[in-house]
């Protein structure tokens, strides 16, 4: 089913509209504070917003205005929506058939067939031998496929995911990553992560929001490798520099001026980001580089030295560079130090925002 929401909430500062078509996953991104709980409490029927409207393909979720009589908001239970949070939530009283039931029986589903549809659910995410197991007795990622289960069985016209793997072990959120891209064929869904991967594997459109606003949007694969926000860049482990385009080539924001390849398709005065790898960037100390007509230098302070399994990811206030650590003790890299960073124009990859 389809999917438009657009709605304020003035105390949060957020503003957003999105039309999700049928049948389409979103994953919605941002860093802590940009909205993404806001969107999903919304949507569920959790938060009630300033105002705005929703629809699920012919259903009015809400509808408010202030000041107008008649306003219309639909309660969490008749929506036709269900959340899956980062934490399983499972009541612990009921063994794992009975949770995932749960929904089926409180639409009046008799007792029998809901049985039957949450054994369904059960074997169909893997975890039918666990049908008689309480939640005490499930591992971490046991239970959040019994939690998965439960909220597939209802049948809901919209699926959230809030982190779904964020509590999971590293050794069990790949299967069950497998397992969501399988059931969430064909189904709407909106999925809040902040694991890029998930957005990849999952989504076929993304959603950027910062500070309560949509700052980018569009499929998956065009908004992570063209990422237009600094967020959106350290999630893909991309350098960013935004300018604009002159003449001779692209002016940044900080005043450096440099090439970058696709910069022939994009209009005089268009802004621009350019995306560069950190392992496409060298970092030195003492004086500047020699200059050669292909290289782009750029001075920065040493903020951070992040280890990254054999490299050291050196970040400063505006470009990041890969390092072996004996060529960053060689250095003598710290934060706080001054340090040139420097790569072709060739590894780097202008396009207009």
């Amino acid at each position: 089913m389809s999917f438009s929401f657009t709605a304020t909430v003035a105390d949060r500062g957020f503003d957003v509209a999105i039309d999700i078509a049928a049948g389409e996953t979103v994953a919605v991104l941002g860093p802590n504070g940009a909205g993404k709980s806001t969107f999903l409490n919304v949507t569920a029927g959790l938060l009630r917003p300033t105002t705005g409207r929703a629809r699920l393909d012919d259903r009015t979720l809400f509808d408010i205005s202030p000041g107008r009589t008649g306003n219309r908001w639909l309660a969490p239970h008749e929506r036709g929506v269900s959340m899956l949070a980062q934490d399983a939530l499972l009541f612990p009283h009921l063994t794992a058939r009975d949770n995932v039931a749960f929904g089926p029986r409180s639409k009046k589903v008799p007792r029998e067939a809901a049985n039957r549809t949450a054994m369904e659910w059960l074997e169909r995410v893997d975890a039918g031998e666990l049908h008689d197991r309480k939640p005490a007795q499930l591992s971490g990622g046991q239970a959040q496929r019994i939690a998965l289960a439960r909220a597939l069985a209802s049948d809901p016209a919209l699926l959230l995911l809030d982190e779904p793997m964020a509590a999971l072990d590293v050794s069990v959120a790949p299967m069950l990553r497998r397992m969501l891209r399988d059931v969430l064929a064909d189904r709407t869904a909106v999925i809040v992560t902040h694991d890029v991967l998930d957005a990849f594997t999952l989504a076929d459109r993304v959603v950027v929001l910062e500070a309560g606003r949509i700052v980018d949007t569009g499929p998956t694969r065009d908004v992570l490798d063209r990422p237009a926000t600094p967020f959106a860049a350290g999630l893909v482990a991309l350098n960013l520099l935004v300018g604009t385009r002159t003449d001779d080539g692209i002016r940044t924001d900080d005043g450096h001026s440099l090439r970058a390849r696709g910069i022939d398709a994009i209009p005089v005065g268009a802004r621009v980001g350019v995306s560069i790898r950190p392992s496409s960037v060298t970092v030195t100390t003492g004086t500047r580089p020699a200059r050669t007509s292909d290289a782009v230098t750029i001075s920065g302070e040493i903020t951070d030295l992040e280890p990254r399994g054999d490299l050291v990811r050196v970040r400063s206030t505006g470009i990041a560079a890969d390092a072996l650590p004996a060529r960053v003790a060689e250095l003598d890299l710290t934060p706080g130090a001054t340090a040139w960073f420097t790569f072709e124009a060739g590894d780097a990859l202008a396009y207009e925002l």
